[in-house]
Order: structure tokens, then C-alpha cells, then sequence
């Protein structure tokens, strides 16, 4: 009996009686319009008239299930109530596209079809069974209005037969209830599960979504990364000459203040970011990119970076657009972490960014170490950095060995295409 009376099955009787109560609206207006073309007489006594008036509703229903909100109100009810496995995934947000729409129409009319036709048997045929289950119990019963019996069946038998009859009946509304829910949820994920169109724009907020916590990720390493190292190197020269030269002391610890003051600030700004919803971002209708200092701040930097520094400088720097300026310090920000790690020890860093009318070379000059510096696992996260950001921009980065040196160059073009937001 499960099958026809578990709880799934209860559920699913109760979503067909919803969609019963959806379909009486269009079935008054075609019983309105039955009736205008056959005056005089009683539409709700007449089966033929009550089918056709049926024949009218369902139309009128699928039209109005077009709108784009149909799909999420019909997702919610067969989620709650049609016992779909947790396997078989529905698409949650409005139909946009005509695909979407016009199955989203299916699965309403679907469902007001079946659930009109279960309501009326429940409503009709739950007392006439009952009436004629309790024949035997009740004699008065032979004369309701609802049984309203033909002579060729009010015999004497009727009083042994009557009970199993009307519980023949009761499972026999009970067995159909059972099959129009189960292809109810049959269907559900075909009409009312993503189409290839959702599928895209799902993926393409995911990807958009990874693309900014990919960013996030680079700001960490680049501007957390070389902090930690300038703070590192000044500390240790500190520590080495703490005795015999006080001021060169008091001016490491100054620049630690500063450096950490200002990566503070940085990190407090990205994690600000990391913790903004993701309705924040659907209410914004795009993902929010962190921002940064730009080549403004560069002369800052190299001068608390913790290594000599050769700097030359070409063009207009105020001509950087913002996003390539930010793009820019970060790159340098993460070639000067390289020289503090791995670079000679006092060996001075030759930087040039040369900005041209359509482009702004980065060039960095580094001399190598005495002896390889051993490989972190993990490591290797700033060139990959520095390239994808050169890449995002639409230009180029490399680096290697060059005259004895390591060098670093990133090509960024000021006037990259315009990304569409997500």
C-alpha cells in the first residue's frame, strides 16, 4: 500500500490538487464561453460541456505560463512536493529564453491538466465510494441523493458486494492519483530542468566568479608575499647591526611600520571583498575587482622594497589608464619580491618602464644568486601571476636568465578590450 498511500504519494496527491485549484480560473472562463454558445443550458450538468469547457482552459493556461516566473513558483512546489531523487537538478531562476519559457508552459498545462482531472474524480468519486462501501451498515444510504442507484443494480446482492466495490474504487482514484504524480516527476527535469542556454550562463558565473577570486589570489601573493620579504631582509640587517649602528636601525624599523601599515590596509580591503555575498554580487549585477596603488605609488615602493633599486622612467606615466597602472605596480611589486628572495645578496636591481602610445614596457634587471636557491614546494605563484595578469590585459610577460642576470618584462598595452562584465 505504500505506493498508493506513503507519505511520497500523499505528497504528490496534494501537488495534483494544487494544480487542480490552478486550472479552475481558466475552466470558469471556458465554462463562460460554453455557455455562450449553448444558451439555456447547464454547462456543469452536462459532461460533454464540462469536457469541453476543459478543451478551453488548458490553452488558455499554457498562455499565461509563459511568463518568465512560472518556472521558479512550479520548481519550488515539484521540489517540495513531487519526491524527485536529489540527482536530478531543476534550474532555479526565471525562464529568459523561449526554450525555458515554452517548457516551462509544458510542465504548467501538465500539471493543471492532471491535477484538474484528479480533483474532479476526488471530489466526485470519494463520496459515491464511500456511499457505497457503508450499503450494507446503513439502509437509509439507498436513498441518498449521491448514490442515486439504476434499478438494474439495486438487487439483493448488493448489500454483499457494495463494501469491496466501493474500496475497488477508492484504490482504483488511488492508483491514478499515484501515476499521474509519478509522471509528474518523470518529467519535472526535462521540463522544468536547466536548458543548454542555463547550463552556459551558469557556467559563465562560475568562471567569472573563479576569474575574481583568482585575482584576489594574485593581490595576496603580491602585495602579502612582498611585504614578508621586505619586512624579513630589513629585520635580519637590523638585528646584524643592532649594536653598532642605532640609526640605521631606528630606519628598518620605520620602514617595517610602514610596510606593514600599509599591507594591513591592502588585506583588510581584499578580505572585504572575499566576504561579500554572492546575493551582493547578483543585487551589483557583476563581481567587484579589488583595486590597488598604481604607478603613482611606484616611488614609494622602491624606496622601502629593502634593495638598491636603478630606476628609469619614460613617457608619461599620468597617459597609464588605472586597471593597466594597478596591473603594472603589481608586477614590479612581484619582481623586487624575486630579488629579495633569490637575488645576490647587495647586487642592485635595474628597473625601466617605458611608457609608449599604445603600450608600457616593464623591464627588471636582477642579479642571480651565488648558489641556486633551493625550490619551496608550491612555489613558482608570482611569475604565473604576473603572466596571467599581463594575459588578462591582452599583452605579454617572460622571464629568465639574460647577461649573467635574471630578467623580468612585461608588455601591457593601455587600451586593452573591454571585458564584459559577468
Amino acid at each position: 500500500m505504500t505506493p498508493l498511500l506513503g507519505r511520497r504519494a500523499r505528497l504528490r496527491w496534494l501537488h495534483l490538487i494544487i494544480g487542480g485549484a490552478l486550472l479552475m480560473p481558466y475552466f470558469l472562463v471556458g465554462t463562460v464561453i460554453v455557455g455562450s454558445f449553448r444558451a439555456g443550458a447547464h454547462v456543469f450538468s452536462s459532461p460533454a460541456g464540462q469536457l469541453t469547457a476543459f478543451a478551453f482552459a488548458l490553452p488558455m493556461a499554457a498562455v499565461t505560463a509563459l511568463f518568465p516566473l512560472t518556472r521558479p513558483l512550479s520548481v519550488s512546489a515539484a521540489r517540495a512536493l513531487c519526491g524527485l531523487p536529489p540527482d536530478r537538478p531543476l534550474a532555479d531562476g526565471p525562464a529568459r529564453t523561449r526554450q525555458a519559457r515554452v517548457r516551462a508552459a509544458l510542465w504548467y498545462t501538465l500539471h493543471v491538466a492532471l491535477g484538474g482531472i484528479v480533483s474532479g474524480m476526488t471530489l466526485a468519486l470519494t463520496p459515491f465510494a464511500v456511499g457505497v462501501t457503508v450499503l450494507p451498515f446503513f439502509a437509509a444510504a439507498r436513498q441518498t441523493p449521491v448514490l442515486d442507484l439504476p434499478e438494474a443494480l439495486d438487487g439483493p446482492w448488493l448489500p454483499v458486494l457494495a463494501p469491496f466495490a466501493g474500496i475497488a474504487m477508492l484504490a482504483a482514484m488511488a492508483g491514478c492519483a499515484a501515476a499521474a504524480g509519478a509522471l509528474l516527476a518523470n518529467r519535472a527535469p526535462v521540463l522544468l530542468g536547466p536548458t543548454p542556454d542555463d547550463r552556459l550562463a551558469a557556467a559563465e558565473r562560475r568562471a567569472a566568479g573563479l576569474a575574481v577570486r583568482n585575482q584576489l589570489a594574485r593581490e595576496l601573493h603580491d602585495s602579502v608575499g612582498h611585504a614578508l620579504s621586505a619586512v624579513t631582509l630589513q629585520a635580519g640587517a637590523a638585528r646584524r647591526v643592532l649594536d653598532s649602528d642605532p640609526e640605521f636601525v631606528r630606519e628598518a624599523l620605520t620602514a617595517i611600520e610602514e610596510t606593514t601599515r600599509r599591507t594591513v590596509d591592502e588585506l583588510d580591503s581584499m578580505l572585504g571583498l572575499l566576504r561579500r555575498s554572492a546575493e551582493d554580487d547578483e543585487a551589483a549585477g557583476y563581481a567587484q575587482e579589488p583595486t590597488g596603488p598604481g604607478l603613482d605609488a611606484l616611488d614609494g615602493l622602491l624606496a622601502r622594497c629593502g634593495v638598491p633599486v636603478s630606476y628609469t622612467a619614460e613617457g608619461d606615466r599620468g597617459a597609464v589608464p588605472g586597471a593597466v597602472a594597478r596591473e603594472a605596480y603589481r608586477i614590479v611589486q612581484e619582481g623586487l619580491s624575486n630579488a629579495l628572495r633569490y637575488g645576490g645578496h647587495g647586487g642592485p636591481v635595474r628597473l625601466r618602464i617605458t611608457v609608449r602610445a599604445e603600450d608600457v614596457e616593464i623591464v627588471m634587471d636582477s642579479p642571480l644568486p651565488a648558489r641556486p636557491s633551493p625550490v619551496r614546494p608550491g612555489g613558482g605563484r608570482g611569475l604565473r601571476g604576473v603572466r596571467e595578469r599581463a594575459v588578462l590585459l591582452g599583452g605579454r610577460a617572460g622571464a629568465g636568465p639574460h647577461d649573467g642576470g635574471w630578467r623580468l618584462t612585461a608588455c601591457l598595452p593601455l587600451h586593452p578590450g573591454v571585458r564584459e562584465r559577468p
